[in-house]
């Protein structure tokens, strides 16, 4: 009798216990520690602690960006434009698990031309698609808040510019539905 008391009492310390640190762990997320870099729907650089803190092995060749989205309005279309010796792109949840990757090589001109969208957007884009997205890689995701990271391969002073350059015009906007 006793043994079975203290496995309900201990059951309900660990329970409680659990309960109290679901804040702590619910405002640590990937998509709110993002929130500190800038606002959405723009690419924030990545650099000093806050990018120590998001990844753990940054590369410190590579000059990094992140745009945080929220598809419960729309879709959202990021773009850039220039040439680089190698640039990657990332789109990841909320929870920060990568849902698609892919890198400059998969693109058919110069830059960056992605959209990310919900089955449902998907449909709907896809049944009278704007010349706006007729190069764009298309990434159906089933989720509604996300994070796209771009990396930008910088070896030298003069990919440094390029890279720079190349962030610059970067842009990450939220696309209205329309119906």
């Amino acid at each position: 009798m006793f043994t079975l008391l203290a496995g309900v009492v201990g059951a309900g310390i660990v329970h409680i216990c659990v309960l109290m640190l679901v804040p702590y762990y619910s405002s640590r997320d990937a998509w709110s520690q993002v929130s500190a870099l800038g606002a959405d729907y723009s690419f924030a650089a990545v650099a000093g602690e806050p990018a120590r803190k998001l990844l753990a092995d940054i590369d410190p060749l590579f000059e990094v960006a992140v745009c945080r989205f929220d598809l419960t309005g729309g879709l959202v279309h990021a773009t850039a434009g220039g040439t680089l010796p190698f640039w990657s792109v990332s789109v990841f949840n909320q929870r920060g698990e990568n849902i698609y990757s892919f890198n400059d090589r998969n693109m058919s001109g110069a830059g960056l031309d992605v959209t990310v969208a919900t089955p449902v957007q998907m449909v709907e884009l896809r049944k009278d698609l704007p010349e706006e997205f007729a190069q764009s890689i298309f990434i159906e995701a089933d989720m509604t808040k996300g994070m796209i990271v771009l990396r930008m391969f910088r070896p030298d002073a003069l990919s440094e510019a390029k890279a720079r350059a190349f962030l610059a015009s970067a842009k990450c906007e939220a696309a209205e539905e329309e119906g």
